[in-house]
C-alpha cells in the first residue's frame, strides 16, 4: 500500500516541530509495510483550507497516487466537521483510505466506515440548524419591521448630469459622490428614462 501522510504545525517558531507528527506517522506506517510520501504544512493555521502542502495531497490523490492517508489528528487536517466530511467523500469516491492515529480512525475497517457515517449524519443536521436559524433570525427581523438586504443608496441624478455635463467621467463621478460607478451609472439610466423625448 502506498501512503500519504499529512502533518501540520501553526508556528515553527514555538516550539512546534512536525517530526513529532512524522515521526510517528511513519513508524505506523512502516509497521504496516506502506510505502510513504511525506505532506507537511509549516506555519500556517487549521482554520485555512487552502494550504500548499494540503492542496499538493488534494490534488495527488485525484491522480491515485497513494492508497491511504494518514494523519496524527483530525485537527491537524481538517478545519471542520465539514471540511473534514468534504475530504472524507473525496477519499471514499476514489478509494483511497483514511486513518487518524490519535483518534484511531480507520475508513478502511467496518468500524471506521459506521464512524465515517455518523460523521455525515452530524454535518447533515449542523447545515440544517445553521439554515433554520438564519430562516428563524429573518423572520424575526421581518415581523419586527426591519428592513433586510443591503441599504438603498440614494444619489442626486442631477448632480450626476451636471459633472457629466461637465466632462467627467463615470469613475470620477463615483468617487466625488462616494458611491461604485455601477450606482452612478444605474442613476444616469434611471434618468434618461425618465427625460421627455
Amino acid at each position: 500500500m502506498r501512503a500519504a501522510i499529512y502533518a501540520r504545525v501553526s508556528t515553527s517558531n514555538q516550539g512546534q516541530d512536525p517530526h513529532v507528527q512524522t515521526r510517528e506517522l511513519g513508524e505506523f506506517c512502516e509497521r504496516r509495510g506502506w510505502t510513504l510520501v511525506e505532506y507537511v504544512d509549516i506555519g500556517i493555521s487549521g482554520t485555512k483550507e487552502r494550504r500548499p502542502a494540503l492542496d499538493r495531497l488534494m490534488a495527488d490523490a485525484h491522480k491515485r497516487r497513494f492508497d491511504v492517508v494518514v494523519v496524527w489528528r483530525f485537527d491537524r487536517f481538517a478545519r471542520s466537521v465539514s471540511h473534514l466530511l468534504r475530504a472524507l467523500e473525496t477519499f471514499n469516491s476514489l478509494g483511497i483510505a483514511f486513518v487518524s492515529l490519535s483518534e484511531q480512525i480507520d475508513t478502511s475497517t467496518p468500524t471506521g466506515k459506521m464512524v465515517f457515517t455518523v460523521l455525515g449524519a452530524v454535518a447533515e443536521l449542523e447545515r440544517s440548524l445553521i439554515v433554520e436559524r438564519v430562516r428563524a433570525g429573518l423572520r424575526n427581523a421581518r415581523a419586527k419591521g426591519r428592513q433586510l438586504g443591503r441599504p438603498r443608496v440614494v444619489v442626486d441624478a442631477a448632480e450626476i448630469a451636471r459633472l457629466r455635463d461637465g466632462g467627467a467621467s463615470w469613475p470620477q463621478i463615483a468617487r466625488e459622490l462616494g458611491v461604485s460607478v455601477g450606482t452612478v451609472y444605474q442613476a444616469a439610466r434611471r434618468l434618461s428614462k425618465n427625460l421627455p423625448d
